[in-house]
């Protein structure tokens, strides 16, 4: 979002970003202050000519729903809807989606290259950052020849990428640290070893001084460790609210399970938001999760 507004900045064009208070992680904050982007306003919502929706599969999960609660805020204007989830709901009225693509910031790089506008070392930075972060630094399987080219592209553009990876990988506040901390103790590993799952409750979350904005990637702990195949973190960060994010290895697909829970995603990074806390669900999910690998040799 930051480098697609950062290239088309200019020529009678200004756009802003959809950044309600609370939207970004402490791990992923300092991009705001690196790219310096207007943040739209309510008035802004209403004044704009159109709309870019981009990483979002259904219109409802877009970032202006804290906003304009129930309602429909691009009021008729045109929407344009750029993603690469395979469950994406083609809500826009031009809808670009490559469910094959590493990341949306990989989209977004070829539509700047398309239309001749130019990349500033900042929006390369960006749109490194955002390869860099869906291909867990260019070691998942969707990593592709053409993703790590254009990521050398966007080096060669001047993308920042020793502090840009300093602050994404080796700059954790001391909360975020205390939250890892949960997610190591409350791992659990069921199903011969197959699958693992951690999890962490609204108490955990608030007292580590954490929000639910800074759940990312955290199910990668469980997912570490050796022989598991499918991967899950629970959490509820907001109460009443446990959002799962499931993770398969070699051929496991977790979309179909997510959509159990009327989630969706990709075939191997999926999700769902269920109601209810985390004791009220944990053994309901488990025992979907154990299910689901039984299908797999």
């Amino acid at each position: 979002m930051f480098g697609f507004a950062l290239a088309y900045s200019g020529d009678g064009c200004r756009p802003k970003v959809a950044l309600p208070a609370g939207s970004l992680s402490q791990k992923n904050a300092f991009m705001y202050d690196w790219a310096k982007v207007e943040v739209a306003s309510p008035e802004d919502y209403k004044s704009a000519d159109g709309f870019v929706v981009l990483d979002t599969a259904k219109k409802p999960r877009c970032n202006v729903e804290p906003v304009f609660k129930d309602v429909d805020w691009s009021a008729g204007r045109p929407v344009v809807n750029i993603d690469h989830h395979d469950t994406n709901t083609q809500f826009g009225d031009l809808n670009w989606v490559v469910a094959d693509a590493t990341s949306c910031a990989e989209l977004v790089y070829r539509l700047l290259v398309a239309a001749g506008k130019p990349i500033s070392p900042m929006a390369a930075t960006m749109l490194y950052g955002g390869i860099h972060g869906d291909t867990l630094g260019f070691s998942l399987p969707s990593t592709s020849a053409e993703s790590l080219r254009i990521a050398a592209e966007l080096v060669t553009l001047g993308a920042n990428v020793n502090e840009l990876c300093e602050n994404l990988c080796r700059s954790q506040t001391r909360s975020e640290f205390d939250l890892l901390r949960h997610v190591y103790a409350n791992t659990k590993v069921v199903a011969d070893g197959r699958v693992a799952y951690s999890t962490l409750t609204h108490a955990e979350i608030t007292g580590a001084g954490c929000t639910a904005q800074d759940i990312d990637d955290q199910v990668s702990i469980p997912r570490s460790l050796r022989g598991v195949k499918l991967s899950f973190l629970l959490s509820e960060g907001n109460k009443g609210k446990t959002r799962i994010n499931f993770r398969g290895e070699g051929n496991v697909d977790v979309l179909d399970l997510a959509k159990q829970f009327n989630g969706g995603g990709h075939n191997q990074a999926a999700g769902a938001v269920v109601d209810g806390t985390i004791p009220e669900v944990e053994s309901r999910i488990v025992a979907a999760a154990v299910a689901h690998i039984g299908k797999y040799a």
